[in-house]
């Protein structure tokens, strides 16, 4: 196989691991920001306010 050909997988496999590697660093750290985003925290006081409501009214 020319050597030259080898040089270029190589090259071209670095730099598709590389980028891949990146990406999934992102994709990460987006996904924690999500999880720390306030829009969550509104979906859980949701869930507890309900649950308050029909408790409340469940004792009238």
């Amino acid at each position: 196989m020319n050597l030259a050909l080898i040089h270029d997988r190589l090259h071209i496999k670095t730099f598709w691991e590389k980028r891949i590697d990146t990406q999934s660093r992102h994709e990460d750290s987006e996904e924690q920001r999500m999880n720390q985003s306030a829009l969550n925290l509104r979906g859980e006081w949701l869930v507890r306010l309900e649950s308050r409501t029909k408790h409340l009214k469940n004792l009238n």
